[in-house]
């Protein structure tokens, strides 16, 4: 599938698959920056991109940043959005991150949407698991 990806920043560098088969782009800093103990940092990438109708992104962690207590907060992207991409991380660690301009920090992972048509029901189909939650088949 070919993408349209707009540039917005003469620094922006373009995402890139580090292996075939991956499922993720790396995405690079923009700027140096820090991200403070406990606080949380919006990371722009200086790019929009042009998603198909019927697709979205995501960002998603990186193993070497979640390793090392950066995570990041999650972010859907629409195919309809043509804005800048970004993420937003948060530092759980008591020590300040240091970012460098380049570095990858996040990855984005395109998927396809299956659209919903939601039917309001006073009952739903019983299952085996029925409204278990967290632990509900053991450890």
């Amino acid at each position: 599938m070919k993408i349209k990806i707009k540039l917005l920043h003469p620094d922006a560098v373009l995402p890139t698959y580090a292996h075939p088969g991956d499922a993720g782009l790396d995405l690079y800093a923009l700027t140096d920056d820090e991200i403070k103990p406990q606080a949380i940092k919006r990371i722009d990438f200086g790019f929009a991109l042009e998603l198909p109708a019927g697709y979205m992104a995501l960002t998603r962690d990186r193993s070497s940043f979640a390793k090392n207590g950066i995570h990041n907060l999650g972010g859907v992207f629409d195919s309809g959005y043509r804005g800048e991409y970004n993420c937003t991380l948060m530092n759980l660690t008591q020590k300040t991150y240091q970012i460098k301009k380049g570095d990858k920090v996040t990855q984005l992972v395109i998927i396809p949407v299956a659209g919903a048509e939601l039917e309001q029901a006073d009952e739903l189909n019983d299952t085996a698991r029925k409204a278990g939650r967290f632990g509900s088949t053991g450890k």
